[in-house]
């Protein structure tokens, strides 16, 4: 209570109604899964369209998990699945990589050479065979006749017939500011260095002011490979570690923008021993001509993919999402191509099932599979925060173009599609409808057919078919979870669910270390009242009336003594939550012309 003091008059707000309860989001979706390139540690990053995705972990072509090229088990169907995503109406996607080095020691990361405190070498910022590329540096000279507003660390050179501070040195190596060494490269010129200062000099010779003819700035031009496979080119970078856009940052193990560290896919790493001119002399050391001019290459190679993950490698993946509060879908798309398939999916299930993960999963079976290897798959798992679907998806193949082989149409697992159309149903129609009867966008055929009546012993086990209706597309047909317990059969349910446990958990925390009294107790039931009558008066609750619909109780009949000095407030909520109309029977009867109905 305010301290008042002095006479006056005191004007105060104050609130008369309890916090109200924001609903979360449930269409943000997270992948685990190999791909060509990307980070494998850290904490994922938000991807809103498959363009993010590209910059970051490449794009379409295969793998090298295993030896055979044509094996299935290197087809890259995480970048499928997340074009899926976005094309069936998914917008926020996390994506955690999946790497399982070959052996001890084995990074796979690709590497120009190995580091030394005189030399560069250009090593893959993330493991994979994407990495084993040549790199490009280009010496750029600019002539340059003033250097005023030239930023630090810049590095001018001048050929050494020119005058100006001397030739070549008679050291072994080169100084901060010296001329060539007799061991060293780019010999008959000058460079001059102004680290920190506005003035330039080339050891103890300042550089003569008028700038004379023949004194050239140099900077340098990297050209490699962009994660999407095209060309990425980086101008303007510095040699000194005080240039704005030094080589040794900007393309450092270490850059300084986020961003960088996740789209440039190479990092220079510079001996401790190279100074700027070093630098330039260890990259350049045939550099001649006026302008000078210089090329070099770095031919990194040993990258890898890494081997066939395990489940312990997808536990590593899905743990970096654990704390990512806002993911509401999990998948592990081509997971089930595995060897170590069926343990995958036990780790999902492992995954969104812990207290308070707020998640579902979506499970998958491997390719071609008749109805009793599915019913297999679905045998061994009984959970109601995941669902099953089948069979694989047929959609065009990025890969096919002419003058290659590669097929015009690729199968593809449906979990990644199956996201995108959970995230568009909550779009269009909210959490508490079914995510079913609905088009599956991309789909050009399935991998097999469904008939009505193989559809007719897969469902009632929990398994939703993707089914093929003239006229009506390819649809999602079926909403239930794998579960055997009937009070969360349906998928709807236990989102739904999960969609107000998560709501009422969020918007309530500022409850946590009030008094714990009626006062309390009332704040907290008006606050959930008012959001449980929001979502009656949507239509989201079964009932006529909001008496009918919910309950919300927190009071002496829900807290005893005992709560109360153990620190507890208990407030007992139950909704009525609607179920799908899964099976619309009509029943027609003929009656005669002067019968009454």
């Amino acid at each position: 209570m305010p301290n008042y003091l002095a006479p006056g008059v005191y004007v105060e707000e104050t609130s008369f109604r309890a916090p109200s309860i924001q609903g979360v989001g449930t269409s943000t979706a997270a992948f685990v899964g190999p791909t060509l390139t990307g980070p494998t540690s850290g904490i994922p990053e938000l991807l809103t369209s498959f363009g993010n995705f590209e910059s970051i972990f490449g794009g379409f072509d295969n793998l090298t998990l295993v030896g055979n090229a044509a094996d299935p088990k290197n087809t890259n169907y995480l970048a499928l699945s997340v074009k899926g995503f976005f094309d069936n109406g998914g917008s926020e996607l996390y994506v955690s990589r999946v790497f399982a080095p070959k052996g001890a020691g084995d990074a796979g990361v690709a590497r120009s050479g190995a580091p030394a405190d005189g030399t560069v070498v250009v090593t893959s910022r993330f493991p994979g065979s994407f990495g084993n590329e040549t790199v490009t540096v280009e010496l750029i000279a600019t002539a340059t006749k003033s250097v005023s507003g030239m930023p630090p660390g810049s590095v001018l050179a001048q050929a050494a017939a020119a005058g100006a501070g001397g030739g070549a040195g008679a050291g072994a190596g080169a100084g901060a500011g010296g001329g060539a060494g007799a061991g060293g490269g780019a010999a008959g010129f000058t460079f001059f260095t102004n680290g920190t200062t506005n003035a330039f000099s080339s050891g103890n010779t300042a550089l003569a002011s008028p700038v004379p003819d023949g004194v050239f700035l140099l900077t340098a031009r990297v050209t490699t490979q962009g994660a999407a496979g095209q060309p990425a080119v980086y101008e303007g970078l510095g040699f000194d570690p005080n240039h704005p856009k030094y080589l040794g940052s900007v393309l450092g193990p270490n850059p300084p923008r986020h961003i960088d560290v996740l789209q440039n896919q190479i990092a220079f790493v510079i001996g401790k021993n190279l100074d700027a001119v070093g630098l330039v002399k260890a990259l350049f050391p045939s550099m001649t001509g006026t302008p000078p001019t210089g090329t070099a290459s770095f031919d990194m190679k040993n990258g890898n993919d890494g081997g066939e993950p395990t489940s312990s490698d997808y536990d590593a993946a899905l743990a970096r999402v654990e704390g990512l509060e806002d993911v509401a879908i999990v998948a592990a798309p081509g997971s089930s191509i595995f060897n170590a398939g069926k343990d995958i999916i036990a780790s999902l299930i492992t995954h969104v099932s812990k207290t308070r993960a707020y998640r579902v999963g979506i499970l998958e079976t491997p390719p071609n599979q008749l109805a009793s290897d599915n019913q297999a798959v679905r045998s061994q798992i009984d959970s109601s925060y995941a669902a099953l679907y089948v069979p694989w998806i047929t959609t065009a193949n990025p890969l096919a173009h002419a003058g290659n082989s590669a097929p015009t149409e690729i199968s593809v697992p449906p979990s990644g599609f199956m996201a995108g159309v959970w995230a568009r149903s909550d779009e269009k129609n909210g959490v508490a409808k079914t995510p079913a009867n609905e088009v599956v966008l991309k789909a050009v055929s399935l991998e097999r057919n469904i008939t009505f009546a193989e559809q007719g012993a897969l469902n009632p086990r929990g398994i939703n078919c993707i089914r093929y209706f003239p006229d009506r597309g390819y649809r999602v047909w079926g909403g239930r979870t794998v579960s055997s317990d009937p009070e969360f059969m349906y998928l709807n349910v236990r989102r739904y669910l999960i969609y107000l446990e998560h709501s009422i958990d969020n918007s309530t925390q500022w409850a946590v270390f009030e008094n714990n009294g009626p006062a309390l107790w009332s704040r907290v039931k008006e606050a959930i009242d008012s959001f449980l009558f929001n979502e009656f008066k949507e239509g989201n609750l079964l009932g006529d009336s909001p008496a009918e619909a919910y309950f919300v109780r927190c009071d002496r009949t829900t807290i005893t003594q005992f709560d109360l000095d153990n620190g507890r407030m208990i407030c007992l909520i139950g909704v009525a939550v609607l179920k799908p109309a899964e099976f619309v029977i009509f029943r027609i009867g003929q009656k005669t012309a002067g019968a009454r109905s």
